[in-house]
């Protein structure tokens, strides 16, 4: 898996080891934050001569039946690779392939429509808050990992929901006008609006992002609102936006 996320061989314009542990011929491997000259450690990994035992044991729990619940499994496994640190680089996409795969396990499912590995991305700055604070506590005490972990899981299925209720809900709108004649530019627009459209639909927005003049435009417009497809928000005025019916 190493190779594969990192088939140049650099991390950036350093040289690395690519497909087996790190050596630490350039020193131990630190993780660091801040600007330069002002850099602060947030991590140090173990030593590499520590490798083989820690991935041992990480790789038999990984695969045992140790009786706790898969999900908390999913979480665990990405804290503890990401803590050993066995590469030269390519940890936390490989850590988040790990956790996937282990909510996969739980699901017994061949389809999954939301990505953990996406809503990590997405919350990275909390993330490597929490990491820090968990690798760096005394007690060793994952429950706050684990907490943030749950909730980062809650997030992503809750976009997941999000993303596939928009997604229904624009097949649905284009089977109740299955038939009906849309130019080039509505059906666009429509999109559009179906999509999200970002701010308010006005119709110099139209004829600039459908790049026709003010006329057409206008009566693409009137003919959607003749429709029922389009209606006025009602504020009205020259600033008049529009909005798709419900």
């Amino acid at each position: 898996m190493n190779c594969s996320y990192l088939t140049t061989g650099r991390s950036g314009m350093t040289r690395i080891v690519v497909g087996a542990w790190r050596d630490d011929k350039s020193g131990p491997i630190q993780v660091v934050s801040g600007p330069l000259g002002k850099e602060r450690v947030q991590y140090k990994a173990p030593a590499a001569e520590r490798l083989d035992p820690e991935m041992n044991a990480f790789l038999d729990w990984f695969n045992g039946g140790e009786d706790i619940d898969l999900v908390l499994r999913a979480g665990l496994a990405h804290l503890w690779f990401v803590t050993i640190h066995p590469f030269d680089d390519g940890h936390g996409r490989i850590a988040r392939a790990i956790a996937d795969m282990m909510l996969a396990r739980s699901e017994d499912s061949p389809q999954r429509f939301y990505s953990m590995s996406a809503q990590i991305r997405l919350d990275r700055k909390a993330y490597y808050d929490i990491l820090e604070r968990t690798q760096k506590a005394p007690d060793l005490d994952v429950t706050p990992w684990l907490d943030w972990f749950l909730q980062c899981l809650d997030r992503a299925i809750g976009g997941a929901e999000e993303t596939l209720s928009n997604v229904l809900f624009k097949a649905e709108f284009w089977k109740q006008h299955e038939g009906e004649t849309f130019n080039d530019r509505q059906r666009d627009m429509t999109n559009r609006l179906l999509d999200g459209f970002d701010g308010k639909l006005t119709s110099s927005k139209y004829a600039t992002i459908e790049k026709w003049s003010p006329d057409t435009t206008l009566r693409d417009i009137n003919d959607l609102l003749r429709r029922g497809i389009l209606r006025r928000e009602a504020a009205g005025g020259r600033s008049t936006s529009y909005l798709l019916r419900e």
